[in-house]
C-alpha cells in the first residue's frame, strides 16, 4: 500500500510542478497584457481591445493552477490549520474527512464541466463553451472555461495523494513526507 501512495504522491508532484509553471506563465501573460495596455494607452495613444480580455482570462487560469498547488503545498485557507499537523490515527482520520470533504465540493463542478442535468455533454459548461468565442479575442471559450475542471481535478488527485501518504505513514509522525519533483 505504501508502495502506490508513494506513486500517486510522485505523480502529484509532477502535475504540482507542472500546474506551478502553468500559474506562473499565466500571470507572466496577464502581467504582459496589462503592461501593454498602458504603454499602448498612455504612451501611443492606441490601446488594442484585446488587452482586459487577455488579462482577465490569464487571471483565471493562474487563480485556479495557483489555487490547485496552495492545496498540495496546505496553503490554502482553512479554519483549524493545527489539525493538518496532528499525529497517529487522529490525523489520518482527519484526512480522510478533509478528503471527503473534497470530493463533495469537487465532484459535482467535475460532473457539471462534462454534463448538463440530462447527461448531455453538449449542454455541460464545456461542451456550451466550445461552441461560444471570447468577446475581443477569437478565441473559442473552452480554452479558457477549461481552466476550472482542470484545476478541480488536480487538487482531487493532491488530496489522493496527500490522504494515501497520511494513511501508510508511520504512526508516530505527525505529517507524511510530500514528494518534492
Amino acid at each position: 500500500m505504501r508502495a502506490i501512495a508513494l506513486a500517486i504522491d510522485r505523480v502529484s508532484a509532477s502535475v504540482n510542478a507542472i500546474a506551478l509553471w502553468g500559474a506562473v506563465l499565466a500571470v507572466v501573460a496577464m502581467v504582459g497584457a496589462a503592461g501593454w495596455q498602458v504603454i499602448a494607452r498612455y504612451i501611443l495613444d492606441a490601446p488594442p481591445i484585446w488587452t482586459e480580455e487577455a488579462a482577465r482570462r490569464a487571471m483565471v487560469w493562474a487563480g485556479m493552477l495557483g489555487a490547485s498547488c496552495a492545496f498540495r503545498a496546505a496553503a490554502d485557507p482553512t479554519l483549524f490549520p493545527a489539525m493538518r499537523a496532528l499525529p497517529g490515527r487522529i490525523g489520518a482520520t482527519l484526512a480522510v474527512v478533509r478528503a471527503a470533504g473534497v470530493l463533495i465540493f469537487a465532484a459535482p463542478v467535475l460532473w457539471y464541466s462534462v454534463f448538463d442535468g440530462r447527461m448531455n455533454p453538449a449542454r455541460g459548461f464545456l461542451g456550451r463553451s466550445m461552441n461560444r468565442s471570447a468577446e475581443m479575442l477569437d478565441v473559442p471559450m473552452i480554452w479558457f472555461t477549461s481552466a476550472v475542471p482542470l484545476a478541480f481535478a488536480i487538487i482531487v488527485l493532491h488530496a489522493l495523494a496527500l490522504t494515501l501518504m497520511r494513511l501508510t505513514a508511520d504512526p508516530e509522525s505527525v505529517t507524511p513526507p510530500v514528494t518534492k519533483v
